[in-house]
Parts: structure tokens; sequence; C-alpha cells
């Protein structure tokens, strides 16, 4: 075969791996661009699904882990699965009047270290409703007190951990699923309802 066949042949196969992988190029573009769209527009989704807690107002780094939490604790919005997960009722609904209520504390015993993780709170917080289910408020974070070697308060969502001596833990509440006007760290609820409970202080 004459050496111009050759050469021309190689500069097809050639033009056509080079139109390929613009072709490919292309559709990565397009697969990353609807990836980025369908991100974003769940987030903002999540945020008109979420008034009174997002914005937070405390800043992008808030708002980014209460959507962590908010996606990590979905999937407890009833008792049951979090009591499949190994949380266990371990209050009656924690009331302090005037100030407001807290809800029912279930806690999951084997998170309960010097480790505190957005994605696994150590208390998961509801309300009993009218009709008798429990609707998912909250969650809340703790370290043992015995357990904290530190000086320094245990931290998360950059707020220092309150400090409960007769409990013998450090905790924060965050109210990531029910607002409160209060604050979003705040220990009481306002809003959240103890009427058929029997009431403990926290």
């Amino acid at each position: 075969m004459p050496k111009t066949s050759i050469s021309e042949g190689m500069v097809n196969k050639q033009m056509k791996m080079t139109g390929l992988s613009a072709w490919i190029l292309r559709v990565l573009v397009v697969i990353c661009l609807f990836v980025s769209g369908t991100v974003a527009q769940r987030s903002a989704t999540d945020k008109s699904q979420a008034p009174g807690i997002l914005p937070s107002g405390l800043g992008e780094a808030v708002d980014h882990d209460i959507e962590a939490i908010r996606d990590a604790s979905a999937k407890f919005k009833t008792t049951e699965a979090a009591e499949a997960a190994g949380y266990k009722r371990v209050t009656d609904c924690v009331e302090y009047k005037p100030q407001g209520a807290m809800g029912y504390h279930f806690q999951n015993n084997a998170l309960l270290d010097t480790t505190l993780d957005l994605n696994h709170p150590e208390v998961l917080v509801y309300e009993k409703m009218p009709n008798g289910t429990f609707q998912l408020n909250g969650v809340e974070f703790l370290v043992p007190i015995s357990a904290w070697k530190n000086a320094e308060a245990p931290r998360i969502m950059g707020q220092a951990l309150k400090k409960a001596e007769r409990l013998g833990i450090w905790y924060l509440h965050v109210w990531t699923w029910k607002a409160s006007p209060t604050g979003l760290f705040a220990d009481w609820n306002p809003d959240v309802n103890c009427e058929v409970a029997s009431s403990m202080q926290h």
C-alpha cells in the first residue's frame, strides 16, 4: 500500500478520535451542569421548606450545618424509626414555664463519648401531638462531663456546649425541625407544648 494512503488513514483516524473526545467532553460538561443545578435546586428547596430555621441569620457555615443535621435526621421523623436505630426514650416531656418546653428526649447511649458529629446527634427531641403521634423538633448534642478532660467546653456548630452539673452532661439543643422564637440554640421553645405530659426541669 502506498505510504500516502497509510498517512491519510492515520490522519482520518486521529480526526475521528479527536471528534469522539470532543463529544465525550461535551457530554461530561452537560452532566456536570445538570448535577450542579440539581444540588443547588435541592438546597434552595430545603431552605424554602424550613421557614424560621433556614436561613438562620447566623452565617453560611451554620446554615450548612443545619442542612447536614436535617439530612441526617430526616429518617427519624417517627419515634419508631429512631428506636430501631438505637435511640431510646429517656424523659417525659421536659418543660419549664413560662420559658417553654424541650419535649421528649430519645437518646442513643452508643453515641455518648467525646466526639460530636452533625450526622449522629446523641439525642433526638420530639413533641407529642394532639393525635398521639410524635413530631421531630430538633436534636441535642451531649458529652458526658466525666469523659471530657479539656478545660474548654466541647464545641459544635461554632457553639460551646452548656454544662449541666446535676445531669452530668455538656449539652446543646438545636431546633432544626421546629423554629424557636427564642433562637436556634435556645434550651426552651415557647412553641412546644407539654400539656398532656408530666414535666421535669432540665
